[in-house]
């Protein structure tokens, strides 16, 4: 399976946020690769833990018809 998002990253205070797109996981770093390395590895333990819980096929459904198959990718934009 593979899912291709997008992953925005801004600037708040001293802080980079990183969204990961269109899984709806954000998460943060001092530096803007470190926000986005950090989004990735959030997205892939949402990811599992979905499995997990037996809900990944409904996270996936919900995220919408730009998810393909299971494999992670991300862009980041500053």
């Amino acid at each position: 399976m593979k899912i291709d998002y997008a992953v925005q990253v801004w600037r708040e205070g001293n802080q980079y946020i990183a969204h990961a797109m269109p899984l709806d996981v954000a998460s943060s770093g001092e530096t803007p690769e470190g926000a986005r390395q950090a989004a990735d590895e959030a997205v892939r333990l949402f990811l599992s833990t979905a499995a997990e819980h037996g809900t990944l096929e409904q996270v996936l459904e919900d995220a919408g018809p730009r998810i393909k198959r299971f494999r992670c990718s991300s862009s980041a934009i500053i």
